[in-house]
């Protein structure tokens, strides 16, 4: 009888030690991105970290950016693009490292020749959920780190976004603050454990005020500050799925649209809407990953709409 315990406890611990290594290796768990709070920004990817999600490569850099560690300063001979966003332009567990937005753009612009650059990088200060007041927040705290040009990458839903709060660092499961024990901790944590509620971020999800103001705002102050830093500013916003098509947007949307565009055009911002380009596109469904994030048919339509115009920005 205690042998037969003895062999049932062998094939027990050998089936843990199976799956816990299969989900590290295979899916990546036991070693999420991790979180840090910040009393402005919010939150930031905790810097210097390397994962692998799902097989998709993700590094995060030393100034919490996904890309690979950077100087803070250039050559004159490197064109630098500082690319802010929100999970959309980080690419998340989804995206590998090369098929992010920004690693197309760089690539792109490099197969420009764009005159008196030998080098290209287009760097990408974002992460989940980030705002306007975020990104603002962000190059206020960093510097747009000699960047020629700033690109601010926002979905129809920033419009609307709330205040800068780090309430889900280490309490929302999607912003862990450490690392759990093992690979099967974190697989209850995420899909099996009740996630309990913040009670605080009600206060935050209820912010009063002209919310759409409040954050064309911050889209100026970053324009301001770009300009203030001689680089050349633009604006990119893409849709919801469910904006493309018919009925399209719905009423209070194409308000706070129409109050961007006005805004851009009041403000000489370089604007780009990808909502008509979507809806130009043969199958604009087989753009997105999800209702709002794009996979690698969208990021490639966005890189080389965004590219495009950066190229006419700094010829001129």
């Amino acid at each position: 009888m205690k042998e037969i315990l003895v062999i049932i406890l062998a094939v027990v611990v050998s089936l843990f030690v199976v799956i816990e290594i299969g989900l590290r290796s295979l899916f990546g768990f036991g070693n999420p991105l991790i979180y840090i709070a910040d009393e402005q920004i919010g939150y930031l990817l905790a810097p210097n970290q390397r994962t692998r999600r799902y097989g998709n490569r993700i590094e995060i850099n030393q100034y919490s950016m996904r890309g690979e560690a950077i100087q803070q300063t250039t050559s004159s001979s490197t064109l630098r693009v500082l690319l802010l966003g929100d999970s959309i332009a980080n690419g998340g567990w989804w995206t590998d490292q090369d098929r992010t937005i920004s690693s197309l753009m760089q690539r792109s612009l490099a197969s420009a020749n764009i005159s008196n650059y030998q080098q290209i990088e287009v760097l990408n200060a974002s992460a989940n959920s980030w705002g306007p007041r975020n990104e603002l927040a962000y190059l206020q705290r960093f510097g747009n780190f000699n960047a020629q040009a700033v690109v601010l990458l926002i979905n129809t839903d920033d419009l609307f976004a709330t205040a800068p709060t780090s309430l889900p660092v280490g309490r929302d499961r999607n912003y862990p603050d450490r690392k759990p024990p093992l690979a099967l901790v974190e697989v209850f944590q995420r899909y099996v454990k009740k996630p309990k509620p913040i009670p605080e971020m009600q206060a935050v999800q209820k912010e009063g005020g002209d919310r759409v103001d409040v954050n064309l705002e911050a889209i100026s102050k970053i324009q301001t500050f770009a300009h203030q830093n001689n680089s050349q500013f633009l604006l990119v916003m893409t849709p919801l799925a469910r904006e493309i098509g018919s009925p399209g947007p719905r009423d209070y949307e194409i308000k706070a649209r129409q109050r961007l565009t006005e805004f851009t055009k009041a403000n000489q911002i370089t604007y780009i809407d990808f909502l008509p380009l979507f809806n130009a596109t043969k199958n604009p469904k087989t753009l997105y990953q999800d209702h709002i994030h794009l996979n690698l048919q969208g990021n490639q339509l966005v890189s080389e709409a965004i590219d495009q115009k950066l190229v006419e920005l700094l010829d001129k």
